[in-house]
């Protein structure tokens, strides 16, 4: 039975909200201000139809976006935006940011979103799973563990969409009944590179086949499970003008132009500090940017990323000093006196933010923190502690990275007062 509900606004995961007298319904593909038809599952609910639609509504660029009741290619999770356009979805994203900050009493400066170009996404990570003798390729549905196959991604590199027919055959050679597989796909200056989850053991037939098949593809490496399948060189990727090889499926800025805007604004705030600390550094992002003018203390738990920032360290040239620390920040934040020789922090936290560290650096007298989030939520409550603490929030800049989904990240700018 469907009926028939008014969205009210948008929620910061993208979906529509329509407040009923049985509470909020989350009604993704929606617009503020239109009216639908929907078929609710709990607090949930899928478009039937769109009854009256936004003046701000357009048409969906890629085939598969969009509710499944209402498109043959359609389900796809992995955008959650397309019925606006692009520059709406910057505003949006400026709009989480300032409604974030005021949950938790922040008013500062918030600058226009920096937008990444569209098809500029050099990670992604697929899945795939057997369905009989056909293998499904792609993101998940919207809110659902089903598997939407892809014949095309407006988001993703040109390199890594033309290599789906590929990935897809690799994907049926892998694939085991029962079990998702999972292949995080990155492009580097040497090839792709990719990195399998789920398939077992792999037989030396199948490995064989994987060979011959990814040979002359523009393929750099092929690790499944732990395992080098096939590899041609080593991947590299450029980060501040430092070589890095990254290890399989680590993680890296989805996007190569966002991940300069964002060291930039990091790298003029740092400015003049001798002693920087980089805490969660992965794989030196900002080390390397801070490393030009400072001595750079990287902190991070994950051991083969930081093996790969020391070993990129070691190849540099113009680099100050960076030492490394392998540390959960999370669990053992950086102390007092531990932070008491440090000019200037640069925090890069998980989802759920670094409550534990912003407590410390309140307590501290660093000087200047650039603080880099991927959820404006976490980020506003870190920044009221560190405010509290007696820093001045100068400006917070929203990047939209992951374009036409909901993700925002953001970065803030603080100093002691």
């Amino acid at each position: 039975m469907s009926d028939i509900v008014q969205i009210d606004r948008i929620g910061h995961r993208g979906d529509g909200v329509a407040e009923t007298p049985e509470g909020q319904l989350f009604v993704p593909y929606t617009l503020a201000g239109e009216r639908v038809r929907v078929e609710r599952q709990g607090r949930r609910a899928d478009v039937v139809e769109v009854l009256e639609a936004s003046p701000e509504r357009v048409p969906a660029p890629c085939p598969h976006f969009g509710p499944r009741l209402a498109t043959q290619q359609g389900g796809c999770g992995g955008c959650a935006l397309q019925m606006l356009p692009i520059e709406e979805t910057r505003r949006l994203k400026h709009r989480f940011v300032v409604d974030a900050l005021a949950k938790s009493g922040l008013e500062t400066e918030v600058r226009p979103a920096f937008g990444a170009p569209l098809g500029a996404r050099r990670r992604a990570v697929f899945s795939a799973t057997l369905a009989g003798r056909k293998i499904l390729f792609g993101f998940h549905e919207r809110g659902s563990r089903r598997i939407v196959d892809l014949t095309t991604c407006l988001v993703v590199r040109p390199a890594i969409v033309s290599t789906l027919p590929l990935l897809r055959r690799l994907a049926q050679i892998l694939a085991r009944p029962k079990r998702e597989l999972r292949l995080t796909v990155l492009e580097t200056r040497s090839g792709l590179d990719i990195a399998g989850e789920g398939a077992g053991s792999v037989q030396a037939s199948s490995a064989a086949r994987i060979a011959e098949l990814l040979a002359g593809q523009g393929v750099a490496r092929l690790v499944v499970d732990g395992d080098i399948l096939f590899q041609l060189g080593e991947p590299q990727l450029e980060i501040a003008g430092v070589s890095v090889s990254p290890p399989a499926g680590a993680f890296v800025q989805a996007c190569r132009e966002s991940e300069e805007a964002m060291a930039r604004l990091v790298a003029e705030h740092c400015s003049g500090a001798k002693r920087v600390a980089d805490l969660f550094s992965g794989l030196g992002t900002f080390s390397f940017v801070a490393g030009r003018t400072a001595r750079v203390t990287a902190v991070e738990a994950e051991g083969a990323a930081l093996a790969a920032l020391a070993d990129a360290v070691r190849g540099a040239e113009g680099l100050k000093p960076i030492e490394t620390l392998a540390r959960d920040l999370l669990r053992f934040p950086l102390a007092q006196n531990e932070l008491s020789r440090i000019d200037a922090v640069i925090l890069d936290p998980p989802w759920d933010g670094a409550r534990a560290q912003a407590e410390s650096l309140a307590a501290s007298k660093v000087a200047r923190i650039a603080f880099v989030s991927c959820n404006p939520a976490s980020l506003a409550r870190d920044l009221r502690i560190l405010v509290d603490g007696g820093y001045r929030l100068k400006s917070v800049t929203p990047i939209d990275q992951f374009v036409y989904s909901a993700e925002t990240e953001a970065v803030a700018l603080l100093e002691r007062e």
